[in-house]
């Protein structure tokens, strides 16, 4: 017994038939399952047909095919082929012999000392013959040369004509003064105060 007070739900008739929503017994689902295997039964049978059959009766898949062409492009007659193709050889790089290699330039010689008429020129009569000095003078003028003091020779008394030049920065204008008046003998000397000094000697002409 409940202390609770009974209400309209706990008068429960014993005669009464069931009330309610109830759900019936199910039947049987074998007859949905049916399809289901049936359908996977033929898909089995025609793999097994496709595998283990039609190779024999000669037909073969596309992925079969494209495997085998792969496997003739590898096939020892295709390899043999490329290596019967020429390769280059190493006789093709550039030879080196010595012929190929540029001869080296020989060095440029060295410049002749360079003449310098400005420096001035003594001319000195020497000979004993009267005007002399002034003749030689202005040959050596003419040539472009700058002209010192012309006069005669008052030092010792000179065998042959000679030219004397102080330094050797002064010898290519002793040489070229030679050339020009025909005088081979040039002497180095510091002694005098201009650069380059003719002396005429005796036999000169």
């Amino acid at each position: 017994m409940t202390k609770y007070a009974r209400d309209e739900f706990d008068k429960v008739p014993e005669t009464a038939s069931r009330q309610g929503v109830h759900r019936a017994a199910g039947t049987p689902s074998r007859r949905r399952l049916w399809p289901i295997l049936a359908v996977g039964i033929a898909a089995l049978a025609i793999g097994l047909v496709s595998f283990l059959i039609l190779p024999k009766l000669g037909f073969t898949p596309a992925g079969s095919q494209a495997s085998s062409s792969l496997e003739s492009a590898a096939s020892p007659e295709a390899s043999a082929e490329a290596s019967d193709t020429p390769q280059p050889s190493s006789s093709a790089e550039p030879s080196t012999s010595p012929e190929a290699v540029p001869s080296s330039t020989p060095s440029p010689t060295p410049s002749s000392a360079v003449v310098n008429k400005t420096e001035g020129v003594a001319v000195y009569n020497g000979s004993g013959t009267a005007g002399l000095a002034v003749r030689v003078s202005s040959i050596v003028q003419s040539d472009g040369w700058t002209l010192g003091q012309v006069g005669n020779w008052g030092g010792a008394p000179q065998k042959t004509s000679v030219i004397f030049y102080s330094g050797t920065a002064q010898k290519a204008n002793a040489q070229s003064l030679a050339k020009l008046l025909n005088i081979p003998t040039i002497v180095e000397s510091a002694e005098f105060q201009v650069p380059v000094v003719v002396v005429l000697g005796p036999g000169f002409k």
